[in-house]
């Protein structure tokens, strides 16, 4: 079966994503310039919403509840290290990854349920959401490199997007 071009971009999105943070020390990424927050929290913030949304309200799972504690929407910003919100953040894509695969196309178009009430989006907008999400953090790190001083820094929407970002219609 071919993947779902939503689930094309929001791939796309997450290798963008950790260019963001390849080459950014762990003590420039616990660094904050207020009110933006840090690399490292930044990080673990994007795993939190990926585990909230296709583990914890998909399938009723919270494999890492320290994403709950420390990083989730809301929650006041912590110093925490960039090593383990990179190596969270790896562990909860690769345990989404079976659950966004087996979604077809009717599936993106059902609301999810939790405790008996419906969500008011549907699994393909939570996807989009997911993915803009991943562009907005991109921008964050992208200004705190600058603001540390970072040289040479990353193309965004560059290198990839004729593969893992490529345009097809779903069949």
């Amino acid at each position: 079966m071919k993947e779902l071009h939503i689930l094309n971009q929001l791939r796309f999105a997450r290798s963008e994503f950790q260019k963001g943070f390849k080459g950014v020390s762990e003590e420039e990424s616990r660094r904050r310039f207020m009110p933006i927050n840090s690399v490292a929290w930044i990080v673990g913030h994007l795993a939190w919403h990926e585990q909230n949304y296709w583990l914890k309200r998909a399938q009723g799972i919270i494999p890492y509840p320290r994403l709950d504690e420390v990083t989730a929407s809301g929650k006041p910003p912590v110093d925490v290290s960039l090593k383990e919100m990179a190596d969270l953040w790896l562990a909860v894509i690769k345990a989404s990854e079976d659950y966004l695969t087996k979604l077809s196309k009717d599936e993106l178009m059902e609301n999810l349920f939790i405790n008996g009430k419906e969500l008011p989006a549907n699994i393909g907008t939570m996807m989009t959401r997911v993915t803009y999400h991943y562009f907005y953090h991109i921008g964050e790190m992208q200004a705190i490199r600058q603001l540390l001083g970072h040289q040479d820094l990353p193309s965004y929407i560059g290198n990839g997007i004729e593969t893992t970002g490529q345009f097809y219609w779903d069949d």
